[in-house]
């Protein structure tokens, strides 16, 4: 038997099929209240006696948490265990606990932290969460999606670890990252975790260090590749649609060929979307639009290079792509306003080994034969810059360093608040460290990054480091797609959640190297995200006929505010 949730007719969340008693129910992370069982609880589930005598209201047990967290002292990674402890036997509690400390604990929940908890995992390996699907579990793939803890999957977040984060192919690892994303999309959309189901393709792995590794916790072979990696995929994806109806399915930290490909192969099959396609370039674009507001130049005069041509340069040029057209640049104009570079150069139609995925953001050969950026000289990123003069660089590259001090210091010469993005996570990968980001460009420059850093003091005056993060972007997309039964996630749908971030960056702070509003906000920036997205879905003609008005009150009634459930016995 399985869990169901039901929401009464005044909103509270209320837990149906709770059959579980005593040990079996203290056990259950979703149902368990630990010390907050009330004294009719008790006794109705047969807990009298297991649990001390006090009932603990939420204040009280999110302090007790909250002093427990701290005694860890200041590793990242002890925290990350702590609270991964905490979400396996009190998954109310630990969202409490999560909300309340939001800036404090993004980073060891997620990104950066996430990162050493992937290399770690199977050494640290505790407890199972979701499911791992191998090529073991072929023809019976339907099967292993029955083995959940609720039926109703709303959310799924996949991946099959090839690229976690800037750290490469971590084999069965890479379930943090499902399982640290789908944690943000309940932090800042309020998608109760009961909905949510994270999926590790466990196709192997070729990485040697891992499969020399004793303790290696996963399918112990290469990596599946060609065609019986796609049928694995093919028959994954329908057992996703005949399993789970309702459901809407993130790809997660796939390498950039498979990226592109699974996307377009599947995004009208089920309604879906890559993260670090789409969902990295509306949180970069909305950025970029900020900062048009912060330096006082029009995204029609911005010119931007992008460093890197994976998965995330190329969706975010795209996206950059998409939003100069909505303000009125020609196609044949494009090219003059973004640009990307990769270790084989400038990205042009002359570009020698170019790639499937990068057509859709290279230069026409001509211009680039104009500019000088063919052959050698477009290899040379000083010589790119220079020439190219970008007023916006943003990297997305995981080589840690890469804007260096004459990078930095030739873009500052062609743009008066020069825009420097280092995306790639974790810390260890970031392009360029802030500090020296400022120290270059004697504090003009406005400066964003993948992980968090501190503000830094230049001559008296503190810089804020905005983090570039997706957690600003994807839970409203997945809120406004649930809410409108949205049967295709459109790249439209990513640009109205730039537009309403941006939006709300600007009305939110003066602060003038501010590129993102304060983490501290999220759920109302989540709100505001989930809203443009569900309007979007209707005027696109991909989801439901509502008002704004019923799109607001569907929001009301799906957002949970971590509240315990009432638990009905059966």
């Amino acid at each position: 038997m399985k869990y169901r949730i039901e929401r009464s007719p005044d909103g509270e969340w209320i837990m149906a099929d709770v059959w579980k008693r005593g040990a079996g129910l203290l056990t259950d992370a979703l149902f368990n209240k630990g010390t907050a069982f009330t004294q009719e609880e008790r006794q109705l589930f047969d807990l009298d006696g297991m649990l001390p005598h006090q009932v603990t209201d939420r204040r009280r047990q999110v302090s007790r948490a909250w002093e427990h967290l701290m005694a860890k002292g200041d590793d990242p990674f002890e925290k990350y265990v702590c609270m991964a402890s905490l979400q396996g036997r009190n998954e109310t509690l630990y969202f409490q606990v999560l909300s309340e400390h939001i800036e404090e604990l993004t980073p060891v929940v997620y990104t950066p932290t996430v990162g050493e908890a992937a290399v770690c995992f199977s050494h640290a390996f505790r407890r199972g969460r979701g499911l791992w699907i191998t090529p073991d579990h072929r023809g019976r793939i339907y099967d292993i999606l029955g083995h959940v803890r609720n039926e109703d999957v709303r959310l799924i977040v996949v991946t099959d670890n090839e690229r976690i984060l800037g750290l490469g192919d971590q084999g069965v690892g890479g379930m943090v990252i499902p399982i640290g994303k789908l944690a943000l999309y309940t932090l800042g959309a309020g998608i109760h975790p009961a909905y949510t189901l994270p999926i590790s393709l466990d196709v192997g792995t070729d990485n040697p260090d891992l499969l020399e590794d004793d303790l290696y916790a996963g399918w112990r072979e290469p990596r599946l590749r060609g065609t019986p990696y796609y049928e694995l995929v093919d028959e994954f994806v329908e057992a996703v649609r005949r399993r789970f109806p309702e459901a809407i399915l993130q790809w997660e930290d796939f390498k950039k060929a498979n990226a592109f490909v699974l996307l377009d192969r599947y995004r009208s099959v089920l309604p879906s979307f890559n993260d670090d396609i789409q969902g990295t370039g509306a949180a970069i674009v909305a950025g970029i639009i900020a900062s048009c507001a912060r330096t006082g130049v029009k995204l029609t005069d911005q010119r931007i290079l992008m460093v890197g041509a994976g998965a995330a340069g190329v969706g975010i040029s795209r996206h950059l792509r998409s939003a100069l057209t909505a303000v009125g640049v020609s196609d044949e104009d494009l090219p003059s306003h973004v640009a990307v570079y990769d270790t084989i150069g400038l990205i042009s139609m002359a570009t020698e080994g170019l790639e499937p995925h990068q057509h859709s953001v290279a230069w026409p050969s001509e211009l680039a034969e104009a500019r000088g950026l063919v052959g050698e000289e477009s290899i040379d990123l000083i010589h790119v810059i220079e020439t190219y003069q970008p007023t916006i660089i943003a990297g997305a590259t995981g080589v840690p360093g890469l804007f260096t001090e004459e990078v930095i210091r030739t873009m500052a010469k062609h743009a008066e608040r020069p825009v420097v993005m280092a995306l790639s996570n974790p810390t260890s990968k970031c392009e360029a460290v802030p500090s020296d980001v400022f120290e270059w460009t004697n504090g003009r420059a406005i400066v964003a990054t993948g992980s968090p850093f501190d503000p830094v003091d230049i001559d008296g005056r503190m810089h804020t480091v905005s983090q570039a993060n997706n957690v600003y972007i994807v839970p409203g997309v997945g809120m406004g797609a649930l809410v409108s039964k949205a049967r295709e996630v459109t790249d439209s749908m990513f640009v109205a959640a730039a537009d309403a971030l941006a939006a709300r960056t600007i009305a939110a702070s003066e602060d003038d190297d501010s590129l993102y509003p304060p983490l501290r906000n999220l759920r109302i920036i989540t709100r505001d995200i989930a809203g443009a997205v569900a309007r979007e879905a209707r005027d696109a003609g991909v989801g439901r006929d509502l008002t704004d008005e019923e799109i607001e009150q569907e929001l009301d009634h799906e957002i949970w505010n971590f509240d315990y459930p009432t638990l009905r016995p059966i």
